[in-house]
Order: structure tokens, then sequence, then C-alpha cells
């Protein structure tokens, strides 16, 4: 069964960064594309990276390119999300995401259906 657990998360200052982990467990990490989201409070969670399979190509939420930047180490079955230059509107709670064939959300035509239990990310200016 996978298991995601996210951590990494705190309060910040505008300007500050964060990096967030995501523990990945259950499977064989590296074959799969993973990815983050984050969801704002009172709105609908939303994809920020994407990590697609073999680790070689990303792709961002435009919201956030140049800013995040999705890496994963396969030794130790971690995907992470350097975060910098962190504003108010990066505020919400960031999921870890895999592929799943019965997955219900879609995002650069990859179907996500596992997700990690959140780490909130908190920006002040």
């Amino acid at each position: 069964q996978v298991q995601l657990v996210e951590s990494g998360g705190g309060s910040v200052q505008a300007g500050g960064s964060l990096r967030l982990s995501c523990a990945a467990s259950g499977y064989t990490y590296s074959r799969y594309s993973m990815g983050w989201f984050r969801q704002a409070p009172g709105k609908e969670r939303v994809g920020v990276a994407l990590l697609f399979t073999g680790g070689g190509r990303t792709s961002y939420a435009d919201s956030v390119k140049g800013q995040f930047t999705i890496s994963q180490d396969n030794d130790r079955k971690t995907l992470y999300l350097q975060m910098k230059s962190l504003k108010p509107e990066d505020t919400g709670m960031y999921y870890c995401a895999d592929v799943s064939p019965d997955g219900r959300t879609w995002w650069f035509d990859v179907r996500f259906g596992y997700w990690g239990q959140g780490t909130q990310v908190t920006v002040s200016s």
C-alpha cells in the first residue's frame, strides 16, 4: 500500500524559503510521476509542481515557475519541494501526490490518487 508522509511546513515571513519533503513507501517509488499540490483556505486543491516518470522532466503551475523546484532522491525514496521568495499567496496546505489508476485528480495528463496528510505553509507579510 502506498504511503506518503509530508514534512517541512511552517510559518515564514514573506521572502523566506522552505523545503518540503515527502517520504514515500509501499511501492517502487522511482517508476512513477509524483507531484505537489496545495490548497489555500477556501479554495480547491491545485497542482503546483510535477515530476514525471524517471525524474527527467518537470512541470510547474505558472504561479510558481522560477520560485519552486521539485526534485527526488531515489535512494531515500523522498520527494522534495524547494520553495523560495515565498509570498502570502503561497499560504496553504501542501500535499504530496502519487499516481493511481483509480485517482480522480488529473494534472498534465497524470492521474493522481494517493495523497499524504499534508503539511501547512503559512507566509506572513
